[in-house]
């Protein structure tokens, strides 16, 4: 996959309002390590794991609940969710947060699932542009991790055996083999989330949310 950067220009005042909320929350994520761009991605990957999870599991019940196919929404987001997951385990392995930062990464979770649970009842669409903009933060984020090590500022270790296997990368596989890795799926999921989120303003729904 080759990486582009892409914005999606917010035209509604929820969408406005969903650029606003990720701001938000990205300044506050740099409150606590922003120079840190390890850990950091560690705080964001704690959040990103969320969001999948709570959009998997409410479409699974609405498909239950209407008897009707879902149209693949729900193997995509928990698809999504696992990956997010397994990009948190990944920067656990290379942090080695201590137990006051895992406490704080169990809070944001618990924190972030029942805000995130409960703007996805509230409004499904604004749900997603939340997190396709999101996801338009995390590949800026991670384009800087990448550049630093391109240009000597930070070192470029050994890829972590977890990133190796979960990635299938060679033996020698660097981190920055493993943060362009990274970076592709983020990309995939922000374009993905804006694309549920356009089906939600066009009303091109699967059959169950019609």
């Amino acid at each position: 996959m080759s990486f582009k950067n892409k914005h999606y220009q917010p035209e509604s005042l929820s969408e406005k309002a969903a650029l606003l909320v990720t701001r938000l929350l990205k300044k506050t994520l740099n409150l606590f390590y922003g120079k840190h761009l390890a850990k950091r991605a560690m705080l964001l990957e704690t959040i990103a794991a969320v969001p999948g999870m709570v959009a998997g599991v409410s479409n699974h019940l609405k498909a239950l609940r209407r008897m009707k196919d879902d149209g693949g929404w729900i193997k995509e987001l928990l698809d999504e969710a696992d990956n997010e997951r397994m990009h948190l385990m990944i920067f656990l392995d290379v942090t080695h947060p201590s137990i006051f930062e895992r406490i704080m990464v169990m809070s944001l979770q618990f924190i972030f699932l029942i805000i995130y649970g409960f703007i996805y009842l509230v409004s499904s669409k604004t749900a997603h542009r939340i997190v396709g903009y999101f996801e338009e933060e995390a590949c800026n984020s991670y384009s800087e991790y990448i550049s630093k090590i391109q240009d000597g500022t930070l070192p470029n270790q050994p890829a972590p055996q977890i990133a190796i296997n979960y990635y299938q990368l060679p033996s020698d596989a660097s981190f920055l083999d493993v943060l362009e890795r990274i970076r592709d799926d983020e990309a995939e999921h922000r374009d993905k989330n804006h694309e549920f989120a356009d089906s939600y303003k066009n009303k091109q729904l699967p059959a169950h949310q019609s």
